[in-house]
């Protein structure tokens, strides 16, 4: 038996493992590799291996750095069973059919420039019916129960908490003889987070395939996230103004959006509407209510009790593009949530480039921003943005909440070991920053974890 790492060795994104065993090839997870474009553009369409040789797909989530890429895989001619909960089959096929549209819409503008100097075309890395032909491959499993997709290998779902329906895979090998037990963490989710249950506890496992993204970091320090939020709406009602949230379609804004909710339920939101705008948000809210089986007690609680988590009467979906752009004619105060999250395309560039001069509006950031990202910029705060490539001032308050992540920190990740009543015999760390990832390591060994790999890209690991 062995694992060999194709993405996410060293690096946050491409999340791609191949497992060997029994003859068979078993890919856990499939993900886009974004990075400069230019690498990404090679990577993406080239798989290091025959796609027709692979036996079988795992999926630990949705995310598109875990998921993003599994079309054109299907497109390439891999046609067998790709595993996953329901909800992350559900979610995929809203998000890869969005992604597809977004490789399509980028083509279009990349040739564009490349007609005008007479350049070789480009075909989009896939398209809305390469996305539809890798849904038909999907085959669910509910959470905790086992199924042997091949000989001497058994699969179960863990729930992981991280965005809806993502699982950490557990995985009973047996080969020649021996038998191991590998569990692949994908993304671990935190404790006590709304929306989502708490992450599997483990007692034991052989191998131990673990994300590190925060490796080396730990997430600010619990604020009073209510009494922040209802201060900043009662400034907007006092000030007329908008409060402008970037926030990601999936898991972000319905999180933000329950919490809303709860606090409107306690009669503690002044009168202020709330607009979601984001067609792929949208589709996805309507996914979380068909899955109360991955929602956490409080959630379902609230369920009972209240009705819907995501919707209420404050809060409004916009359907269209018109519902959109009118939003830009309405006077505040109001709050609108829209993706992308770390503003780098979607509808919330328009929000922005209407409302961000304004210093009486308000910029609330809730979720991570990349280097060199338009959210990144809005963090910091630099005085001059671009935003369709004009330079903007930016004028309005800039708000920036760190309480929403779904990743666990260092210390979060060392709470989730604890679970295990014996350390795992051997650890690989993946889908981390090369900082993060060996950092961890090294704080692993000082805890006694005596067999601690970080796997380079294409490295071998046989156990």
């Amino acid at each position: 038996m062995n694992l060999q790492f194709y993405g996410a060795a060293r690096t946050v994104t491409g999340s791609m493992h191949l497992l060997s065993v029994n003859g068979k090839q078993i890919l856990l997870d499939c993900g886009l590799y974004q990075g400069k474009r230019e690498e990404a553009f090679q990577r993406n369409r080239h798989f290091p291996f025959k796609p027709e040789s692979i036996d079988a797909v795992i999926l630990s989530h949705a995310h598109i750095d875990h998921s993003g890429n599994i079309p054109t895989l299907v497109r390439k001619g891999y046609n067998g069973p790709i595993y996953s909960t329901p909800a992350t089959r559900d979610l995929c096929s809203a998000m890869l059919q969005d992604s597809a549209h977004l490789q399509e819409k980028d083509t279009e503008f990349v040739n564009r420039k490349r007609a005008k100097k007479q350049q070789p075309l480009f075909n989009p890395l896939y398209n809305r019916k390469d996305a539809l032909n890798a849904i038909q491959l999907f085959r669910t499993v509910a959470f905790d129960k086992p199924l042997e997709i091949s000989q001497g290998v058994t699969v179960t779902f863990r729930k992981a908490g991280h965005i809806l329906g993502a699982a950490m895979v557990e995985l009973q090998l047996k080969e020649g003889g021996h038998s191991k037990t590998l569990v692949f963490t994908g993304d671990i989710g935190r404790k006590e987070m709304p929306v989502l249950p708490d992450p599997y506890c483990f007692e034991k496992t052989d191998l131990l395939l673990m994300e590190t993204t925060y490796g080396n970091r730990l997430h600010k320090p619990e604020e009073n996230v209510d009494a922040r939020l209802i201060e900043l709406m009662n400034e907007a009602v006092k000030n007329k103004s908008k409060i402008i949230i970037p926030a990601f379609a999936v898991d972000r804004t319905q999180t933000f959006v329950y919490r809303l909710n709860k606090l409107c339920k306690d009669g503690l939101c002044p009168n202020i509407p709330i607009y979601v705008d984001s067609p792929l948000a949208l589709n996805v809210t309507q996914i979380y209510r068909l899955h109360p089986e991955c929602l956490d007690e409080d959630a379902l609680d609230f369920l009972e009790k209240n009705g819907d988590p995501f919707g209420f009467e404050k809060l409004h979906y916009t359907h269209t593009v018109e519902e959109s752009m009118a939003l830009n004619n309405k006077k505040g105060p109001m709050i609108i949530i829209s993706a992308s999250g770390m503003c780098e395309g979607g509808r919330i560039l328009h929000h922005l480039r209407n409302n961000i001069q304004d210093p009486k509006n308000i910029i609330l950031m809730i979720g991570y921003a990349a280097e060199h990202t338009l959210g990144k910029r809005i963090i910091e705060k630099d005085p001059i943005v671009k935003i369709f490539g004009e330079p903007v001032e930016l004028n309005a308050k800039v708000v920036v909440m760190n309480n929403f992540s779904g990743h666990a920190d260092k210390n979060e990740l060392l709470d989730f070991l604890k679970c295990f009543k014996e350390k795992p015999e051997k650890m690989i760390l993946v889908h981390g920053d090369e900082t993060q990832s060996l950092s961890f390591a090294e704080t692993l060994q000082t805890l006694g974890y005596m067999d601690v790999s970080v796997p380079k890209e294409n490295e071998v690991i046989n156990f």
